[in-house]
């Protein structure tokens, strides 16, 4: 059984791997702060794990999406180290499951 932290890694791994795989053309730069993943523009970014989450900002308009609390926040006007106005906080490899469709609109979007 893995730990806490692995467990967390592996789903930022998972998370990486899921956004490099969306379609042809994405480059990642790695940041001091975070990954970024373009296609024409940025349209994730990926966090360093935390304890218990790992955080995902897309270039999503929060107005347009349901919001879920506790894994889908509006940051607009927050600051942040990243790009994008959408939160997603993973949790769990559900939580990436659920993410999936955001990061598509975000990737169809840039």
């Amino acid at each position: 059984m893995r730990s806490g932290c692995e467990r967390i890694a592996a789903l930022a791994k998972a998370a990486d791997e899921v956004l490099l795989g969306l379609g042809d053309g994405i480059t990642k730069v790695q940041r001091k702060q975070y990954s970024a993943y373009r296609r024409l523009q940025n349209f994730a970014s990926l966090c360093p794990p935390q304890r218990t989450k790992v955080h995902v900002y897309l270039s999503l308009d929060p107005a347009e999406v349901d919001l879920v609390p506790d894994f889908t926040g509006d940051v607009t006007g927050l600051g942040h180290h990243t790009m994008g106005d959408m939160e997603v906080r993973l949790r769990t490899e559900r939580d990436l499951e659920r993410a999936h469709d955001l990061f598509r609109a975000s990737y169809a979007a840039a």
